[in-house]
């Protein structure tokens, strides 16, 4: 069956030239693994094709998920970088409107005003009042005395 080996590596080929037009990593496993099947099955004993088949499915997982390894190695995620709102959190910042006990006020943090109540609900923070702020809640941030820090 020595076409079978030509079929294998032209099918391996043919993956290859997709792999190279289309976005992401789908068809270079399977072209591996064609080419390898077909490399394999020039050994008499690989020349029946359920056993090229197998070899074809192993060899195909195997490349994909060493690949998968390598990329993710290679495309390590970078750190998000927070934004916005969300990047305020740990930063100190001074009241510019008094915030009263279950009401907000509002907090100049790096420049801008955002409005704010206190993690303590029964706190009264004046204006110009340091304090930190120590997360989110939808457009508000939540603040507590820079000096009662944990």
């Amino acid at each position: 069956m020595e076409w079978t080996i030509w079929i294998w590596i032209a099918i391996g080929i043919i993956c290859m030239i997709i792999e190279i037009i289309t976005p992401g990593f789908y068809f270079f496993s399977f072209g591996v693994g064609a080419i390898t099947t077909g490399l394999i099955s020039r050994v008499p004993i690989f020349d029946n094709i359920l056993i090229q088949l197998v070899i074809f499915s192993i060899s195909t997982l195997t490349s994909f998920l060493l690949m998968k390894r390598f990329a993710g190695f290679l495309l390590k995620k970078e750190v998000k970088n927070e934004s916005n709102i969300y990047a305020l959190k740990d930063k100190t910042g001074i009241v510019t409107k008094i915030i009263l006990p279950h009401q907000k006020g509002y907090v100049k943090i790096d420049g801008e005003e955002w409005s704010a109540i206190a993690e303590d609900q029964t706190a009264t923070m004046p204006e110009g009042s340091v304090v930190k702020i120590l997360k989110t809640e939808g457009n508000k941030v939540i603040v507590a005395f820079e000096d009662m820090e944990e």
